[in-house]
């Protein structure tokens, strides 16, 4: 319930002193016939008059405070909205090869890249996702889907070795072109993330470039990797897995020249933070289109509250004259 002058509910404050008051007169007595003893009368039945004698009081504070409530203008709220969303497709093309392993990124970069495209996903209400993992060569984990809860699972599952390794920059793209094809939203776009140099693959890396501007896609490219030197995993004489210091190549030109040519943007990551950073940005480029149209009635309530302390009143009345009469 809403209320027109919500400020005049201050006013039944005001009844407090009058029931102290009320209280306070009841306890101090007031007789003003004399007996020589009141024996008689303790020892009297008592009648429903005596247990009544205190509703009138009651009936009038009722009325009121439904009085007051009535001033302050109780009104129902009724709220008609429409809600319009444009959303975007968008494609996650995750590179899932072994120099993914590398320890510049905490705990990883394959790990890093799942948490931080995580908690993007959770960002795009009412957005279509889907996701493609690539190496060697590159395959549809999700296709585009409203479900977070399924693309988070899915998109937690990926991890390096699932596919012959190396890095099919081209095939990654293509693949996410692929699925946003015969998209019918007015806006598509791809995020593309990787660590390497385009080394396998039949399609090259600006051959899909150019099919996605065709298409109206929009790539965003994410270099991964520190500057300079990075551990890299790899297997040693005993067959255990160690780490070796190895120089960190991301072909940072192609990734450039895809994000140009249609329309995105590149960005290197050089640690966890600045990936999350750099999905930030995106998801603040990226906004859906929202038009919230909203109509708001007030339906006045006021007239029962009014009603009601007009029935306690003469409710009151009547019981004052022909229950309770009082000796004058």
């Amino acid at each position: 319930m809403h209320f027109a002058y919500p400020y005049l509910l201050w006013l039944l404050v005001a009844l407090f002193p009058l029931v102290g008051y009320y209280i306070w007169k009841t306890l101090r007595g007031g007789a003003t016939i004399r007996f020589s003893s009141v024996d008689a009368l303790l020892r009297a039945p008592r009648t429903v008059r005596y247990y009544l004698r205190h509703l009138p009081f009651a009936l009038r504070m009722g009325a009121l405070a439904m009085l007051v409530v009535a001033l302050a203008r109780p009104q129902d709220v009724e709220r008609l909205s429409h809600t319009n969303t444009e959303g975007i497709d968008i494609m996650l093309s995750i590179d899932v090869s072994g120099s993914m392993l590398a320890r510049d990124f905490t705990p990883d970069r394959i790990t890093a890249a799942k948490e931080v495209a995580g908690a993007f996903v959770a960002d795009r209400y009412g957005d279509r996702i889907g996701l493609v993992a690539f190496a060697g060569e590159a395959f549809t984990q999700s296709p585009l889907t409203t479900d977070q809860g399924t693309l988070q699972t899915l998109l937690s599952r990926i991890r390096s070795g699932l596919i012959e390794d190396g890095t099919a920059i081209g095939n990654g793209l293509a693949t996410a072109i692929n699925r946003l094809r015969e998209s019918e939203a007015k806006s598509k776009v791809i995020i593309l993330l990787t660590d390497g140099v385009n080394n396998r693959g039949e399609i090259a890396p600006m051959t899909a470039a150019e099919i996605a501007k065709a298409q109206g896609i929009r790539v965003y490219t994410i270099g991964v990797g520190t500057e300079g030197m990075a551990p890299y995993p790899a297997v040693d004489m005993f067959g255990q897995t160690t780490f070796v210091q190895q120089k960190v190549e991301i072909d940072e030109k192609t990734l450039s020249s895809i994000a140009e040519l249609t329309g995105g943007r590149y960005f290197r990551a050089t640690d966890k933070e600045k990936l999350r950073a750099i999905y930030d940005e995106i998801n603040r480029m990226e906004k859906s289109k929202v038009e919230v149209m909203e109509h708001i009635s007030y339906h006045e309530r006021f007239v029962e509250w009014l009603l009601g302390a007009l029935a306690l009143l003469l409710a009151e009345f009547l019981l004052s004259i022909f229950v309770l009469k009082r000796i004058p």
